[in-house]
């Protein structure tokens, strides 16, 4: 039994969640992490689940794949683990420093199965040699001959077969049942079958179908062949599909191995290695080239080019030196850097990418809760119908040897475990594939609505732009007696509260530009408009011309030609008014990004549409679209109507996911089917986002709804097989034209395959091509 392990939860005296390089923060674990031991298949998590569920205040998924319980409305682990063991089972708290621990434990269950596995093969082998020979020979029958058949299969039956036993005896102790029940008893009552008919010596009778036709009289020891080989092929199964599984995991496993075991400290000018576990906020840390940066941090020394391709896919070198923040588990390529560390241990960006994909594998997708209810009351109804079966068969005059051997076969043939493996293993498979393509899947959930998502909403600051505007002009009313410094200084002051883009564009060059700014005060702030202060005495305005209006400030005409002669080309102009005058507008441009083009060329290649979300004006908007080669325009919309917007085109029948970055996008990320935040976002769009896209190209918002779309492939592949058999191997059973021995083999390859068959998510590649193509043009800034 692997010793149960658990994830760490924040401690309260930690610091808050060091930001990421933009400024951003992702949630820590907000509900406590348990690893289950002792489960063997879909019925043991849908009993520990409901066990769970019926305390009241208490909320829990299980999920057998990844072997973890999510756990919430608890004050102490003690309370679930209390609970957990009183259904038969074994629970500990996840621990992230025990995954060495806990891979090892999981090598010798694995080990355990191979040993057992090996025996029971060596033991079946002859005996299935000899007993089908003697048994279709009669002629070659020597005395004893059966004796050693038993011999041969007591150790098969017994000691190898001794996991699927224990968990029957255990889940009898509960009055449950579950898949080992059926593999239980049937090997029980095949060996039973035998072991009677040889010893009370019944009557002559035909044995059982073997494909070509049935066994001669006085083939009992048959049945000896169907235990041993039942227990071989479960053993079997069981086997490739726990090594399956745990290759499953290693997907999220290698997220987190991104992370340094060490790190050289730099203290009192000399270097020293620590394990990463004795970091601490402000210890400033030596990354030589080569290196993988051990903590998130600030560059205070050296520059070089950082390699983010492990995290985020990104095959582009980005160059960074002092000032810069960096994160852990990305590589310094070719410079010394010395980095003070701003987020350590559970608190990296990397961390707490590896604690939201865990989340999301443990939590169970909507699908998932179908299949759980099928399994729960599948197992139950399996038993009765192969009793059921054993007495039809005896109505209809058939000898009890048939009887018994239509019952086995339906028994084992009937077991569900593929169908309790199809969703979570593929599922499992895509979350962890997508955190290592920089596609950071909350919930399982958002992978099932990402596959039929049929509409793309963009949002164009930050996230088709660069999202870095820069002032190209400044221009002054004529008449106004106002330079061009002087209109800086207001517009920088006034702006020296915001962090927009745009205030940030102001500020930079007004810097470069004039003395000094004035200080300012009594702010306020118009979301998707502009600003107002009191700046010397008078109050100062800038933002859109809808700001302007709203205020009831007065727009020379030669200004109002220079806002409409930017918005033409693409830019967008922020007024500057001081009183009740606009006195000068100030144009600034975003860059496209450069992928943009391609990026929305592919989005339509996978036949999803596009539309255009800004609160820019309707000239820059249509732009912008027409460059980009966007289908639809949706301008002039302020963050408030941004969430109406997305429920209009949900009313119009789109399935719509939407991309966005800022503050002014939360509402709308959390009103779309699907929400993409992008990680250079704030933090309250990450917060309202499904998926968070690591990466800062365009390309990732394909990969996410490409993987999704593979991923629900996969789930639909897996349950199409595992109803499918099931549907149509219980009937061919129960008229008699499936011997117990294939039955068993059949059920388990059926689960290795469905197992396997998720495991090929392991190859989904990036569809970012190798040289993107690079479009650049102008944007227009506007705070949308």
């Amino acid at each position: 039994m692997t010793r149960p392990v658990v994830a760490p939860r924040p401690s309260a005296a930690e610091p808050a969640p060091s930001p990421s390089p933009s400024g951003t923060t992702l949630d820590p674990l907000e509900r406590w992490s348990f690893d289950v031991s002792g489960m063997t298949c879909a019925a043991c998590a849908n009993r520990i689940e409901r066990k769970l569920n019926k305390v009241e205040g208490i909320s829990a998924t299980v999920n057998y794949a990844t072997e973890r319980a999510l756990v919430s409305g608890i004050d102490e682990p003690a309370e679930a683990i209390d609970v957990i063991r009183s259904a038969g089972y074994d629970a500990a708290v996840h621990d992230e420093s025990d995954d060495t621990w806990s891979r090892r434990a999981t090598e010798m269950r694995i080990t355990s199965l191979r040993r057992r596995l090996i025996a029971a093969a060596l033991l079946t082998i002859p005996l299935m040699d000899v007993s089908l020979v003697l048994a279709l020979v009669p002629q070659w029958r020597f005395p004893g001959w059966e004796l050693l058949c038993v011999l041969l299969a007591i150790p098969v039956v017994t000691w190898a077969a001794w996991p699927f036993h224990r968990m029957t005896l255990r889940n009898l102790r509960h009055g449950a049942v579950s898949m080992d029940t059926l593999v239980s008893i049937g090997i029980a009552a095949s060996f039973g079958w035998a072991i009677v008919s040889m010893l009370v010596g019944l009557e002559p009778q035909d044995g059982f179908w073997l494909g070509f036709g049935r066994a001669p009289a006085g083939a009992d020891a048959l049945y000896l062949d169907v235990a041993a080989g039942m227990t071989t092929f479960q053993l079997a199964g069981r086997y490739f599909e726990s090594r399956s599984r745990r290759r499953a995991g290693d997907v999220l496993g290698a997220l987190t191995a991104l992370g340094a075991s060490e790190a050289r400290v730099l203290r009192e000018d000399a270097e020293t290695m620590v394990a990463i576990d004795a970091l601490r906020r402000g210890d400033l840390l030596v990354v030589r080239p080569g290196e993988t940066i051990p903590a998130d941090g600030e560059i205070v020394e050296g520059s070089a080019a950082i390699d983010t391709g492990a995290m985020t896919g990104e095959s582009v070198l980005r160059t960074c030196g002092v000032g810069d923040e960096v994160v852990g588990g990305t590589v310094s390529a070719d410079g010394r850097l010395v980095v003070r560390a701003t987020g350590v241990g559970a608190h990296t960006q990397l961390a707490q990418m590896a604690a939201v994909a865990e989340q999301a594998q443990v939590r169970k997708a909507d699908v998932q809760h179908t299949v759980d209810a099928v399994v729960r009351i599948f197992v139950p109804v399996v038993l009765v119908l192969s009793v059921l079966v054993a007495v039809v068969w005896l109505l209809l005059g058939a000898n009890t040897a048939s009887a018994v051997s239509n019952a086995i076969s339906v028994l084992i043939i009937a077991c569900p475990c593929a169908l309790g493996l199809a969703t979570p293993t593929a599922l499992m498979v895509g979350v962890g594939r997508g955190a290592v393509l920089g596609i950071l899947v909350k919930g399982q959930d958002a992978l099932e609505a990402s596959g039929t998502v049929t509409t793309v909403v963009l949002d164009k600051t930050g996230t088709l732009t660069v999202g870095a505007p820069h002032v190209e002009q400044v221009s002054t009313s004529d008449g106004s007696g106002v330079s061009e410094a002087q209109l800086l200084r207001w517009a920088a002051a006034a702006e020296s509260s915001s962090e927009h883009a745009v205030a940030t564009a102001i500020r930079e060059h007004a810097a470069t530009r004039v003395a000094d700014v004035p200080s300012a005060h009594d702010f306020h702030v118009t979301p998707g408009l502009g600003v107002e202060a009191i700046i010397e005495d008078e109050r100062v305005a800038a933002g859109s011309p809808a700001h302007m209006q709203g205020l009831g400030i007065t727009v020379p005409e030669d200004l109002a030609r220079t806002v409409s002669d930017a918005e033409a080309g693409g830019r967008s102009a922020v007024l500057v008014a001081r009183g009740e005058q606009a006195l000068g507008a100030l144009v600034l441009a975003d860059e496209i990004k450069p992928d943009a083009r391609a990026a929305v060329t592919a989005l339509h290649d996978a036949g999803l549409r596009t539309v255009l979300l800004t609160g820019d004006s309707e000239a820059a908007a249509r732009r912008a679209a027409a460059d980009l080669g966007i289908d639809d325009v949706r301008a002039g919309v302020l963050p408030t109507g941004k969430a109406q917007a997305i429920e209009e085109l949900r009313a119009e029948g789109h399935a719509v996911a939407m991309v966005g970055d800022g503050i002014n996008d939360a509402a709308a990320l959390a009103a779309a089917d699907l929400g993409l935040g992008m990680v250079t976002g704030t933090d309250v769009a990450l917060k309202s986002s499904d998926i968070i896209l690591v990466r800062e190209d365009l390309f990732a918002v394909i990969d996410a709804i490409a993987l999704s779309r593979a991923t629900n492939r996969t789930i639909r592949t897996n349950l199409i097989w595992a109803f499918g058999y099931n549907v149509a191997a219980i009937p061919i059973a129960a008229i008699g034209l499936l011997n117990p021995l294939i039955a068993a083999a059949a059920m388990s390859l059926s689960s290795v395959f469905v197992v396997h068959n998720s495991l090929r998510l392991q190859n989904f590649r990036s569809r970012r091509p190798q040289r993107a193509r690079r479009s650049a043009g102008a944007g227009s800034p506007t705070r949308s």
